[in-house]
């Protein structure tokens, strides 16, 4: 499949290795930047999603988000890799829902998105149908991280997450987990400035316990030509 990433934004989180890994399926391990285990979501507007050798006319949009960890692990050939784990996907799109994790890998929940973006600022709202999962985000283009970020430079937050284009999801009654890949033809990104920014995925303490979760930095993408492969 091909089309045109929109827009993505890459919220990020830092968090308690410890508390990352119990989230884990067995195989992986939390991928760590300064002692620190990351993970966040990935919200993305896809436009002229279609198989490859079809017009772009004929592609269809979706607004989407995924719940995603940095990860590593090895594989039996002894070498080390990375992607994410995601352990949620949500989209306003009806086909991939009753498609995911079928004709194609991921299984996706239904949600309810409200998106206003201008060139320098966005406004984004997703609820989901089942009443699981919320996010709500206002920011605007910047030229910086955060001073509290613990990336030290844009190109160094960029490198991190670069090389994590592989993304497994678990399915329904199953112990076994889905894969797919996402190239990117370029890779480009800007930092956006949060102004207000709630998930009740992140907020849950059961899952992450006071304290062991910290909003660090957002990352934005826009216009990228990319391909989905299964991996």
């Amino acid at each position: 499949m091909i089309g045109l990433i929109r827009r993505r934004l890459l919220v990020n989180y830092r968090v308690d290795p410890e508390v990352v890994q119990r989230l884990l399926p067995a195989r992986f391990r939390p991928k760590l930047h300064q002692g620190q285990a990351v993970a966040g979501m990935c919200l993305i507007r896809l436009e002229q999603i279609r198989p490859l050798g079809l017009p772009g006319i004929v592609g269809i949009t979706s607004e989407n988000a995924a719940h995603r960890i940095a990860v590593r692990w090895d594989e039996p050939d002894g070498l080390s890799h990375e992607g994410v784990y995601i352990p949620r996907r949500d989209t306003n799109s009806t086909l991939n829902h009753f498609l995911g994790g079928k004709l194609f890998p991921g299984e996706q929940n239904l949600a309810t998105f409200q998106v206003t973006e201008a060139e320098d600022r966005i406004d984004f709202s997703m609820q989901s149908h089942d009443e699981t999962t919320a996010i709500e985000l206002k920011g605007k283009t910047s030229l910086r991280l955060p001073e509290t970020s613990i990336f030290e430079s844009v190109s160094a937050a960029s490198a991190f997450f670069e090389p994590g284009a592989v993304g497994y999801s678990p399915r329904s009654n199953s112990d076994d987990l889905d894969a797919i890949k996402l190239e990117t033809l370029v890779w480009r990104v800007e930092p956006l400035a949060i102004e207000q920014l709630s998930s009740s995925f992140f907020a849950d303490e059961k899952r992450f316990p006071k304290g062991s979760v910290v909003f660090d930095h957002t990352l934005m993408m826009r216009n990228i030509e990319h391909k989905w492969h299964t991996a």
